[in-house]
Order: structure tokens, then sequence, then C-alpha cells
């Protein structure tokens, strides 16, 4: 037991450690978005005051905040300013994700949609995005504007293939990774890339952030839906289950699917066509995983992503920014909240 503990605190420290590295940055960034946010219009401001009080790891922020450091920018606060636009954009996503989904609860609390509806959530989200276009234009930069706008519209077509394929057992994981690499792994790469242009990096260090990122937020994907059937879990505090009622096919299922005989993959399919799945339906699909040792498969899949995210920052000299996000890499996979 005390060594899981060792290495569960070996594995969040390379989150806080980076928190650590830009923490007055990070506090400047904080400020720009609540600066950001602020509107006249009375339900704007609600809205938005209770999205920042529910938090959030502000990981892309700091990804931004991290990249720069590790390409020595310090010509002033355009590091700040996108990594407040990063996160926005990515908060943006959130509110659209849960009215999507009928989501409920998301960090502990209840969603926008839940307290005000769904009509608003929308609306509010497009005010994020909204402003975030402000910040890119604020920034001057074609090829930030350019890198931020496309990765806006790769989100949104990830979501629309995610709806395309919903409830699909039998989706191919080359699908799944298409829709995950435009939800998720867009924005992390787009993040760390940010750095580089802002540091007038060459094309080498530019293209090894943008894969560092790509490969990192494909890793914190896959953990996150691998999360949502890991009964053996219990630290993360993420109740199980959340992907399986909404009817998301994710790796597990996928992986599950490929292993499971003909008996089996008839009563998924059943399970995942039906309007909505009860209790004995989880536990049936838990009791599968667990024989298949799906968990196990999902960790290795991306086990795959962690090595290509570390070994990218082999162009970068050795330094303490760039051990940090080699670091992160087995957060991402590992991390307990």
């Amino acid at each position: 037991m005390g060594t899981v503990i060792q290495l569960k605190n070996q594995i969040n420290n390379s989150y806080f450690q980076l928190k650590n590295s830009v923490e007055n940055r990070l506090l400047l960034v904080e400020e720009k978005i609540k600066l950001k946010l602020f509107s006249d219009v009375e339900l704007v401001k609600k809205m938005t005051d209770y999205h920042l009080d529910t938090g959030g790891k502000r990981l892309r922020a700091l990804l931004t905040l991290g990249s720069a450091k590790l390409c020595d920018y310090s010509k002033g606060t355009r590091d700040i300013n996108l990594a407040a636009c990063v996160e926005l954009i990515h908060s943006a996503t959130l509110m659209h994700d849960d009215v999507i989904d009928n989501g409920s609860i998301r960090r502990g609390k209840k969603t926008l949609n839940k307290i005000w509806d769904n009509q608003s959530s929308v609306l509010v989200g497009d005010y994020l995005l909204s402003r975030c276009f402000e910040m890119m234009v604020e920034d001057g930069n074609l090829e930030v504007l350019k890198l931020l706008s496309s990765t806006s519209s790769k989100i949104a077509q990830g979501e629309i293939l995610q709806l395309q394929h919903q409830g699909e057992v039998d989706m191919l994981e080359e699908t799944y990774l298409k829709i995950i690499s435009a939800k998720t792994a867009e924005l992390f790469a787009a993040s760390t890339k940010v750095g580089a242009i802002l540091s007038d990096k060459n094309n080498k260090e530019k293209v090894a952030l943008e894969f560092y990122g790509r490969n990192l937020g494909l890793t914190f994907q896959i953990a996150d839906d691998t999360l949502d059937y890991n009964s053996e879990l219990k630290i993360f505090g993420k109740k199980i289950g959340k992907d399986f009622y909404e009817g998301k096919v994710t790796l597990p299922i996928i992986l599950l699917f490929q292993k499971a005989n003909v008996e089996e993959k008839k009563k998924l399919k059943d399970i995942f066509s039906k309007y909505a799945r009860d209790e004995k339906d989880l536990d049936y699909s838990l009791s599968l995983i667990k024989k298949y040792n799906i968990i196990n498969a999902c960790y290795q899949k991306a086990q795959h992503y962690i090595n290509l995210a570390s070994n990218s920052l082999s162009v970068f000299n050795d330094c303490e920014e760039k051990n940090i996000l080699e670091n992160l890499t087995s957060f991402s996979l590992s991390r307990n909240f």
C-alpha cells in the first residue's frame, strides 16, 4: 500500500510542479478570464460567475504557460492572454457538452443548464467563444488566429462525429480516435504549440510541442473514458457509468465488443440501442469488462501515447520545464482528481 501511495504522490506532483512553476502567471490568467467574462447583462454575469466558482484544473492554460516558459518566452503578456483564451474555448465546449448530454453534475456541482436552462447555457457558451475570438484578434498574430479558430472548428466537428456514432458498440477504434482527437487532443495540441509560436521558435519546436500536446490529450481522454468503467478506483471521486448511461461508446466498450462472444455482443448491442440504460445493464457490462481485463487493455493503449508525447520533447535542451512536461504525461493517465 505504501508503494501505491508513493507512486500516486509522485504522479500528482508533476501537475503541481507545473502549476507552481507558472503560479504568478496563472493568477494573471484568472484575472484576465474574469475581466473578459464581465457583462452588464445580469443573467450572463450570474452564469459566468457561477462557472468561475466551479473551478477546474486549468490544465490547458498551464500547458500554454509551461510551453511558453520552455521556449524562453519573455516578451510581455501574450502567454497570459492566450492561456486565458484556450481555457475559455474549453469552458465553452463544456457548456455545450452539458446541453448535448443533458448533464446535471460537473466538478461536483450542478451544471449551468440544470440551474438555468439549455437555451441560456448554449448562448453563454457562445458568449465565451466570441470573447475568445476577440482575444485572438487582439493578439494580432495571424498564425495564432488561424490555429485557434481552426481548433474551435475541429472540436465542433468532433462533437458531431460522436453524435453520429451514438450507441454504435461495433464502432471502429479508428473512429473513436478521430472523435477524441478532435474533441480533446486538438485543444491540447493548440495550447502547447501556442507557446512555441509566441517565442518565435522554428518549425521543429512548433511541431514537437504540437505533437506533444496532441498525444497528451489522447492519453488524457482515454484515461477519462476508462475511469468511467473502473470500479476498482474509488480515489478519483468520480461516479462511474456517466458515459454509459448517456449511451456514449468509448474505448472500454469498443475493446470489450472486440473480445466478447456472439451472445455477449448481441446483449451489448441491445443495451446500447435502448433509449435509456439502467443499473442492471451497467453491472452486466462491468462484469464483462472485468472478465476480459479491459481496463488494463485501455491503459496499455494509453501508454503508447504517453511514450509518443514524452519522446517528442527530445528536441529541447534538458531543463526543469522539460522535465515537468515529460512527467505530466504520467499524470494524465493516473491522476486522482
